[in-house]
């Protein structure tokens, strides 16, 4: 598959599983825009885009396994035999690996700690759940309003917060970097 089918076919299947939330819809279509824009700076630019297409697949209903959505799609990938580095990029958006230690449960797939794992960490941040761009602390800050701090997801975000700056202050770094000069 060529990086442009790859891309469709990560849209349309995110289209197609996601269109019962269509909130969730929207925020994975600016997430999907936000990684377009960091694409010139990542090794793969399709794959980036194509997991920003999927990092939240794992929220359909009809994927439900374990009812943690970066592993439930990643597993639903890895079904559909797809490569373990898409798979791991989706099962750890976001720093997902400290909510799933705090739910007492394991990734399964390592960080690749990348670039491109940095812009879609980036790209998933500075969207809203509506599909505009925001800052990323901005974005941490609505995460823990809109859950509140007792809540695993809030308490998480709280904790991933310095790598989740750091992962988009990395990419900005890149993206400014390849900015021309005036």
């Amino acid at each position: 598959m060529t990086g442009a089918e790859t891309v469709a076919w990560a849209e349309q299947l995110a289209r197609r599983y996601l269109a019962s939330l269509p909130r969730r819809l929207a925020h994975v279509e600016g997430v999907a825009r936000q990684a377009s824009c960091a694409a010139a700076v990542v090794d793969d630019p399709s794959l980036l885009v194509a997991a920003a297409w999927l990092h939240d697949v794992g929220y359909a209903p009809a994927l439900k396994r374990i009812g943690f959505h970066p592993v439930d799609g990643a597993e639903f990938l890895r079904e559909r035999g797809f490569g373990d580095r898409l798979c791991g990029l989706v099962a750890n958006h976001s720093c997902a690996c400290v909510e799933a230690r705090r739910r007492g449960m394991s990734i399964g797939w390592p960080d690749e700690e990348t670039a491109l794992r940095d812009a879609l960490w980036w790209a998933d941040m500075t969207t809203t759940p509506t599909g505009e761009v925001t800052g990323v602390r901005e974005r941490i800050s609505e995460v823990e309003e809109r859950y509140g701090p007792d809540h695993v997801v809030s308490q998480s975000v709280t904790e991933a917060a310095p790598h989740l700056i750091g992962a988009a202050d990395r990419t900005e770094t890149r993206l400014k970097a390849r900015l021309p000069f005036r």
